[in-house]
């Protein structure tokens, strides 16, 4: 069965985290964001906190693998991993429509992760947490290491 996808990964530099990078599952990797990056001239500032998003690279990598997702078009034939919908990824509007595609597209079962809701709500988070075809795991440091084989059931049997 396909699997495409991308995560987002911690950067350090001299033990101390720097930002993140986004990542394809064929690999390839581009900054997310940077701690103290400057936008470049003429570019929106994208900011969460002390980290500026490189929205230009994220949609570079993050869209083609999202647009792709199901596009075999039979039943139960791919699976798209997304990590993260968060709130560096939500700056993106194309992102937050080709998430809302390929959450309805037939036959693919996307393999997700959002954040636990604290603060101000992100709109699309709640949108995919409250959908009735959605399954949402809480994970902590205590299960995390356990919960594979529940999520594969769980992924075997959405896909009948």
């Amino acid at each position: 069965m396909p699997v495409d996808g991308f995560y987002t990964e911690e950067v350090r530099q001299g033990g101390r985290r720097i930002g993140f990078d986004v990542v394809t599952l064929s690999g390839i990797r581009g900054p997310l964001s940077r701690i103290g990056s400057e936008p470049l001239p003429g570019k929106r500032e994208c900011r969460v906190g002390q980290y500026v998003v490189d929205l230009t690279s994220f949609e570079q990598l993050a869209l083609p693998v999202l647009r792709n997702a199901g596009a075999s078009g039979r039943p139960g034939q791919s699976i798209c991993v997304i990590d993260e919908v968060g709130k560096m990824e939500l700056f993106s509007q194309p992102f937050i429509q080709a998430v809302r595609q390929v959450l309805s597209t037939p036959g693919t079962v996307v393999l997700g992760t959002i954040p636990v809701p604290k603060g101000k709500p992100l709109a699309l988070v709640e949108e995919i947490r409250t959908r009735k075809d959605v399954k949402v795991f809480s994970v902590t440091k205590e299960n995390r290491n356990h919960l594979l084989p529940e999520i594969v059931t769980h992924m075997q049997s959405s896909r009948k």
